[in-house]
C-alpha cells in the first residue's frame, strides 16, 4: 500500500522537473504542429471566403440554345372582302315602268332584262322617221333620171351648136341662128348642173332621215335596260308603275363568282409584296381562301402611307360576301429566323424590343429584335446570330455585363 504514494510522488517529481528545467525544448517540439494546423485553418477560411465572393458576384438563370431557321415569310393585313365589279343601272330616258320588279338577291344573267319603260310615242316616231326615209330614197331616182335628162339636153344642144357654126362659115345659117345654139348649149349645161345638185339633195334627204331613224330606233332601246354582267341584285328593281327620269337608279348589281380581298401594306413591307404572288386569308366565318396578288397600289395613301393591295379568289359557289373582314396573308421570299418563347421579350432602358443572351464567358448581352410573326408556339424573331444562347427565366433580373450561372433547357424551336 506504500508503493502507491511514492510513485505518485515520483511522477510529479518527474513533471515539475520537465516544467522547470526542460520547458524550452518542450516548446520548441510542440511549435511546428501549431503552426501547420494555423496555415490549413487559413487556407480553408480563404476558399470559403472566394466561393463566397463568387457566389456573390454571378447570378443563376435559365436558358435555352437557339438556331436560326428558313421559314416562308408573309406579310399579314387586315382588310375586307370587295365584290369584283359593282354598277348601278339608270334610265337614259324618261317613262313608267311597265316589268314586274325583281328582288334583290335574285341572279341575273348578262343580257337580263331588268327594267322596262311604257314606249309611248316613241314606236310612232319610229314608223314615222321610217316613212321619210323610204321617200327619200324614192327622190333619188328621180333625181338621177333628170340628171340623165340634163345629160341628153346637152348633147342635144352640142350638135345644134355644131350644125350652127358649120352653116356660119359655108353662109348659110344667120348670125342669130349661131348665138341661138350657143345659149341652148349653156341652158343644157347649167341643167345638167342643176339635176345633179338635185341627186345630192336626194341622197342628204336619204341620210337625215336615216339619222331620224337610228334616233327613233336608240329611244326605243333605252327603254329595256339590262344587265351589263352576271351577277347579284343588291337592290330591288324599279316598282311598276313608277315614273323614271333620265338617270334614276333602277337596280344595283355586283359580281362576286369572282371576290376581291383588299388590305392596305405599309410602306416598311411593299417591297415585299409583288403582283402574281400567292396569297391567302381567313374570313371571321373561318372560312379560308387562296388566289393571287392581281394588284398593287403605286401610289401611298396620304394620309396613312400604306399602299392598296388587291387578292382575286374564286367563289363559284358565292359562299363569301361582299364586305366581310379578312386576315390577309401575302407570301414573300423566306427569311431566316428564330423561334421564341413570347415571354423571353424584353426592353431595354431605351425601350427597344429584344432578348437578352449568355455570351461569351457566361457574360449578359442585350440583342435587339424585329418580329416577324405570331404563332401558337411562339415568335418568329430576326436580328440574331445564327447560333445564339437565349436567356428564358432571369431575364428581368439582369443587365448587360452581368456575370451569370446559366442552366440550359431545350430550345424553342
Amino acid at each position: 500500500m506504500k508503493l502507491i504514494p511514492v510513485l505518485t510522488a515520483l511522477l510529479v517529481s518527474a513533471a515539475l522537473y520537465f516544467l522547470v528545467f526542460e520547458r524550452d525544448r518542450l516548446f520548441d517540439m510542440a511549435q511546428p504542429a501549431a503552426a501547420q494546423e494555423t496555415q490549413d485553418v487559413a487556407a480553408q477560411v480563404e476558399a470559403d471566403t472566394a466561393d463566397d465572393a463568387e457566389s456573390s458576384q454571378t447570378v443563376g438563370v435559365v436558358a435555352s440554345h437557339s438556331m436560326a431557321q428558313t421559314i416562308d415569310s408573309a406579310v399579314i393585313l387586315r382588310g375586307r372582302t370587295e365584290a369584283t365589279r359593282q354598277v348601278t343601272v339608270a334610265a337614259e330616258t324618261s317613262g313608267l315602268v311597265v316589268s314586274t320588279p325583281l328582288r334583290k338577291g335574285a341572279f341575273v344573267n348578262e343580257g337580263d332584262v331588268v327594267c322596262r319603260l311604257n314606249p309611248g310615242t316613241r314606236e310612232a316616231s319610229l314608223a314615222e322617221a321610217r316613212a321619210r326615209l323610204a321617200e327619200a330614197q324614192g327622190r333619188v331616182p328621180e333625181a338621177e333620171a333628170g340628171v340623165m335628162e340634163a345629160a341628153a339636153r346637152v348633147r342635144e344642144a352640142e350638135i345644134n351648136l355644131n350644125a350652127a357654126r358649120k352653116l356660119s362659115q359655108d353662109g348659110f345659117a344667120s348670125e342669130t341662128r349661131l348665138v341661138s345654139a350657143e345659149a341652148a348649149m349653156e341652158a343644157a349645161t347649167a341643167g345638167v348642173l342643176r339635176a345633179r345638185s338635185g341627186v345630192t339633195s336626194a341622197q342628204a334627204g336619204i341620210e337625215a332621215a336615216q339619222a331620224a331613224v337610228a334616233s327613233a330606233t336608240r329611244e326605243i332601246d333605252k327603254l329595256t335596260i339590262t344587265a351589263p354582267f352576271s351577277g347579284l341584285l343588291e337592290t330591288d328593281t324599279a316598282e311598276l308603275g313608277s315614273l323614271m327620269q333620265m338617270g334614276t337608279p333602277c337596280a344595283t348589281i355586283i359580281q362576286v363568282n369572282e371576290i376581291k380581298l383588299v388590305g392596305f401594306v405599309p410602306e416598311a413591307d411593299v417591297a415585299k409584296v409583288t403582283v402574281g404572288a400567292i396569297a391567302g386569308a381567313r374570313l371571321t366565318s373561318g372560312q379560308e381562301v387562296s388566289g393571287r396578288v392581281t394588284f398593287l397600289s403605286r401610289s401611298a395613301d396620304a394620309l396613312t402611307r400604306t399602299f392598296r393591295v388587291e387578292v382575286t379568289v374564286a367563289n363559284d359557289d358565292l359562299s363569301i360576301s361582299d364586305g366581310q373582314t379578312a386576315e390577309i396573308l401575302v407570301a414573300s421570299d423566306g427569311q431566316v429566323a428564330h423561334l421564341i418563347a413570347q415571354s423571353t421579350l424584353t426592353l431595354d432602358d431605351d425601350g427597344v424590343l429584344g432578348v437578352r443572351t449568355v455570351g461569351e464567358g457566361n457574360i449578359v448581352r442585350f440583342m435587339p429584335v424585329t418580329l416577324l410573326r405570331d404563332t401558337a408556339q411562339g415568335v418568329w424573331v430576326t436580328g440574331l446570330p445564327e447560333a445564339v444562347d437565349i436567356i428564358t427565366v432571369g431575364q428581368e433580373f439582369v443587365i448587360d455585363g452581368v456575370h451569370v450561372t446559366p442552366t440550359f433547357t431545350e430550345a424553342k424551336g
